[in-house]
């Protein structure tokens, strides 16, 4: 990174009420600027589909995607901290939580939670077929949506572990966007 030069860090975050939570490591120079009430703005876009169109000037892609701006607040208490990577975890793993090693206190301070209100945001989503001019409607090639999909795999065990413990369950699969 270049000291002063604005940076885009790929983050893993959640949502609770009309907030937005995100973590790392408190080494992060990105996260360490950011706690010192810096502006953000915090994206997120999930690719739904390719849109070949019958040129390439008119292929585009089906997303959703969302910007939230402000100045976010970092987290300091650790049992705000703990209860906030508890409810992350449990999104993503219902009731896996409750089988973990706990957090300790080191773990807690190694790592940094920022929190930004949801006052300021801007979402954009692309639907549908391609966009061809009439002119281009009768072009001999392929058009139309290559729809993606984001899924569990199989599980693959950790080589070190031990023998008869459970698997993960399989995850539901959310729902994409209607169209």
């Amino acid at each position: 990174m270049i000291k002063g030069r604005p940076v885009a860090t790929p983050t893993l975050h959640w949502r609770i009420g009309e907030r937005v939570y995100w973590h790392g490591s408190v080494a992060s120079r990105m996260l360490k600027s950011t706690k010192q009430r810096a502006l953000v703005c915090l994206t997120a876009t999930i690719i739904d589909g390719w849109v070949l169109a019958r040129s390439a000037f008119n292929h585009s892609a089906n997303y959703r995607s969302v910007m939230c701006f402000g100045s976010p607040e970092s987290i300091e208490d650790p049992a705000e901290k703990s209860r906030l990577l508890e409810v992350f975890t449990e999104r993503l793993f219902p009731g896996r939580w409750a089988k973990l090693r706990p957090v300790n206190r080191k773990e807690l301070g190694a790592t940094t939670i920022l929190s930004l209100p949801l006052e300021a945001a801007s979402a954009k989503v692309r639907t549908g077929p391609p966009d061809d001019p009439a002119r281009d409607r009768d072009w001999p090639v392929w058009a139309g949506v290559l729809p993606l999909e984001q899924r569990n795999g199989r599980p693959v065990a950790d080589a070190g572990l031990a023998a008869g413990l459970e698997g993960p369950p399989r995850l539901r699969r959310r729902p994409g966007p209607k169209g």
